[in-house]
């Protein structure tokens, strides 16, 4: 399998992988503007831009964009990040220039009928309101926000309620001009595809398209903090996150390796202490994540109002204890975790697409399979040891509690114990 890229006068980046054997194909837009390209009043617009991408163009309407996809056997679907939004389909490979179409005209053509701006609001409303009524998603919302305040990438993807409320065709088209140029987008295919097929498609689609002003991002400012807020729920959920560096840094695969050992699995140090030997709580995991220029490593436990003094001591004891005795078995065994998950992911289309399009807005580049598992095999038991150590001691924290708190020690006592 080869990755081929091409870049179009514009800036429009095209890349590709023909996957031999395979009968279907994953192709999609992926835009550099996430909820961190918004401005304050705007929290909430790159994510309410996505859902009228599939109301209606100036080719298609509502249903006619969902029958052109479906009628052929295939799906289309978006998703909004805080750094990218994406619109993608999965059709068998003779219809990747009908995907290409469809795909290219939600993303060009979005007509943002008044009608269907306000049914998509309330659908949003919606989501929102379900999102508060999920704990352990709406908490990290909450540890984001700690982590950076009052900047754009601690702002909630959804958006506040009032904000959404407010948004209307003006907004919208305003955010797609002022974000939506060529070279910041990137098409990226894989499965049953031809390149030159798709690069000739794709001229013809964006081809017309001007580039776009620069635009400078906000700086991430990782602050850290506390956020709590006691509720009468059966559980109480404890976010604990932790400066970690941005996905260019060369220690990006040394965190990694680092969370997955302490919190990865079921044989990690925390599932085993926290949930094993002492029945503290049901689901405790640790994750590292990267922006472009930050990170956060971050622990996730639910567990009883009554045992939550005593979950997130021993959490802070863990990462001391981590620093202090993590071995080469616990390290290999998180290596070796890492890359089985890379390569079992990427055995699908969509997820081989999703992944080259994550590399080429990094990187501008795809590193292959191999090179990707030479830096994880690359990083030593001493890089991770090292890396522990400032977890332990060094990393920034923020904090957020949600449910029955009232027992849970403030990020102050956290801190001291770290500190003894």
């Amino acid at each position: 399998m080869t990755t081929k890229l091409h870049t179009l006068s514009n800036g429009f980046r095209i890349v590709t992988e023909h996957m031999p054997g395979l009968e279907s194909a994953a192709i999609g837009i992926w835009v550099n503007a996430g909820g961190r390209h918004e401005r304050p009043e705007q929290n909430g617009i790159a994510h309410f831009l996505e859902h009228m991408a599939f109301k209606g163009t100036k080719k298609r309407d509502a249903l006619e964009i969902a029958e052109a996809i479906e009628d052929v056997g295939g799906y289309i679907n978006a998703y909004t990040s805080r750094e990218v939004t994406a619109y993608y389909a999965r059709v068998l490979k003779d219809d990747v220039p009908l995907a290409l179409d469809v795909v290219g005209d939600i993303v060009l053509n979005p007509v943002f009928d008044p009608a269907e701006i306000e049914v998509e609001r309330g659908v949003i409303l919606q989501e929102i309101g379900q999102a508060l009524d999920t704990p352990d998603d709406v908490i990290f919302d909450w540890l984001q926000e700690r982590a950076y305040p009052d900047q754009p990438l601690g702002r909630t993807i959804l958006g506040e309620g009032d904000h959404v409320r407010g948004f209307g065709k003006t907004d919208l088209a305003g955010f797609v001009q002022e974000h939506y140029a060529p070279d910041r987008m990137i098409l990226s295919a894989a499965g049953g595809i031809d390149h030159d097929e798709i690069v000739r498609l794709a001229e013809e689609q964006f081809g017309h398209l001007k580039r776009g002003p620069g635009i400078a991002l906000t700086p991430a400012r990782f602050a850290g903090g506390e956020y709590r807020t006691e509720k009468k729920l059966e559980q109480a959920h404890f976010a604990l996150g932790l400066e970690s560096p941005d996905y260019c840094s060369p220690d990006i695969y040394t965190a990694q390796i680092y969370s997955t050992a302490l919190g990865g699995g079921m044989s990690s140090r925390l599932f085993q202490e926290i949930r094993e030997k002492r029945g503290l709580c049901y689901s405790i995991y640790a994750q590292t994540g990267a922006y472009a220029d930050t990170g956060m490593t971050t622990i996730y436990a639910g567990t009883s109002g009554s045992q939550i003094e005593e979950l997130a001591q021993i959490t802070i004891d863990e990462l001391k204890r981590a620093a202090e005795d993590m071995n080469e078995a616990e390290i290999a065994r998180a290596r070796i975790q890492m890359k089985a998950g890379l390569l079992m992911g990427l055995e699908s289309p969509s997820s081989r697409a999703e992944r080259q399009a994550r590399m080429i807005a990094i990187w501008d580049c795809v590193p292959t399979l191999a090179e990707t598992v030479e830096r994880i095999d690359a990083v030593t038991d001493e890089d991770v040891r090292r890396f522990a150590e400032h977890m332990a001691v060094a990393a920034r924290p923020a904090m957020a509690l949600y449910g029955p708190v009232a027992d849970a020690p403030a990020l102050e006592a956290l801190q001291e114990r770290r500190a003894a």
